[in-house]
C-alpha cells in the first residue's frame, strides 16, 4: 500500500483547512520612524516603501495600520540635535514623546511601543554613554530610565530596551515603578545579536557608530546557549514580553526560546532581512509579495507570538484582501 498525504494538498481548499500556522495582521507590529517638524513623509532610501514621517503624519499613518487590522506599532526617533550622552532621549519635547501622546489621542486602542536606546540620540551612535572610549554599562542605565519614564508619561502602553546593556530591565522597570507607571509594560530586546543585517535601518535612523562597532554589547551570532541565558535574565528582571533579534536568520533560537519562557514572544523582521527581498523584488530574481508572506509564516511557525515588520502594511492588505 502507498501512503499518500498528497491527498492532503489536492486542493487550496484542503490546504487552507488543514495548515498548522497562519499569520493575521494582529500578529504584526509596525516599526515608524519620527522626525522634527511638520508635514514630512520622505522616502527611506535603504528601505522601499517606508518614510520619515514627521508627528502629524505619522498619526495618519498609524491611523491607517489601524485599519488594517494592525494592533501596535514602535516608534523610533530622529532628534532635532545630538550629543554625547543622548539627552534628547528623555526630553518632554522630544519628537517620540510628542508622536505617541498624538497617536494615543487620536486611535487610543492602538498599543505604542517605543523604542528604548540611545543609539539615534547620540552623536557617536553607540547605545550607550562612553568613558575612556567604551561603553559605559552602569552610566548608561539611568539615562535609558529617564528616557522610559519620559515615553510612559507621555503615554506609551509599552517601552521596549534594545540596548543590550546588562541590568537594564531591572533598572527601567524600578524607575518606572517609582514613578508610578505601573501600568508600563516592558518588551524586551532580550536576545538581539550583533547582525550585519541591520545596515538599512541604521541608515534610516542615523545610528552608525561612529568609531568601533557593538559587538562588545550585541550577542555573537555564534552563540545559541548565550541566548537562553540573555532570556532566562530579561524574564527574571521583570520583562513582560520578550524578543529575538533578527528573525529569519536565529529560527532556531526563535524555536528554543518559545520552548523555555511561557511570556508572550516576539522576533523582529529587520531592515536587511525586508531590504533584501525587496531588492530582490525590483531585480525580478524572486516574487517578493510571496516571499514576505513565506518569511512572515516561517517565523510564526518557529514560535513568534508577535512579529516587529516592515512588511506590517503591505501583508495586512494581502491578508485582509
Amino acid at each position: 500500500m502507498i501512503i499518500r498525504p498528497r491527498r492532503l494538498r489536492r486542493s487550496q481548499t484542503i490546504r487552507k483547512m488543514v495548515r498548522e500556522t497562519t499569520v493575521a495582521a494582529e500578529d504584526f507590529i509596525a516599526p515608524l520612524f519620527v522626525v522634527p517638524g511638520d508635514g514630512r513623509k520622505e522616502p527611506i532610501s535603504t528601505l522601499p516603501g517606508q518614510f520619515h514621517f514627521s508627528v502629524d503624519t505619522v498619526v495618519e499613518e498609524a491611523d491607517v495600520l489601524w485599519g488594517l487590522g494592525v494592533p501596535g506599532v514602535i516608534l523610533f526617533g530622529l532628534p532635532d540635535r545630538k550629543d554625547g550622552v543622548g539627552s534628547r532621549s528623555y526630553a518632554e519635547d522630544g519628537v517620540v514623546q510628542r508622536a505617541i501622546g498624538a497617536i494615543k489621542s487620536q486611535i487610543p486602542h492602538m498599543v505604542v511601543i517605543t523604542d528604548v536606546c540611545l543609539c539615534e540620540y547620540t552623536d557617536h551612535g553607540h547605545c550607550g554613554v562612553i568613558v575612556d572610549g567604551k561603553v559605559a554599562n552602569d552610566e548608561t542605565l539611568e539615562i535609558l530610565a529617564r528616557q522610559s519614564v519620559s515615553h510612559a508619561q507621555a503615554g506609551a502602553d509599552m517601552v521596549a530596551p534594545s540596548d543590550m546593556m546588562d541590568g537594564r530591565v531591572s533598572a527601567i522597570r524600578k524607575a518606572l515603578d517609582d514613578h508610578g507607571c505601573q501600568e508600563t509594560g516592558i518588551l524586551s530586546y532580550a536576545v538581539k545579536y550583533a547582525s550585519a543585517f541591520y545596515g538599512p535601518f541604521r541608515e534610516a535612523a542615523d545610528s552608525t557608530p561612529q568609531f568601533g562597532d557593538r559587538a562588545g554589547y550585541q550577542m555573537d551570532p555564534a552563540n545559541a546557549r548565550e541566548a537562553m541565558r540573555e532570556a532566562r535574565l530579561d524574564v527574571e528582571e521583570g520583562a513582560d514580553m520578550i524578543m529575538i533579534k533578527p528573525a529569519l536568520p536565529y529560527l532556531d533560537i526563535i524555536q528554543r526560546v518559545r520552548e523555555e519562557t511561557v511570556l508572550p514572544l516576539a522576533a523582529y523582521n529587520v531592515s536587511g532581512e525586508y531590504a533584501m527581498v525587496k531588492a530582490a523584488h525590483e531585480k525580478g530574481w524572486i516574487d517578493g509579495t510571496r516571499v514576505m508572506m513565506e518569511m512572515l509564516v516561517c517565523i510564526k511557525r518557529a514560535g513568534a507570538d508577535l512579529i516587529l515588520t516592515y512588511f506590517a502594511k503591505e501583508a495586512a492588505m494581502l491578508i485582509r484582501g
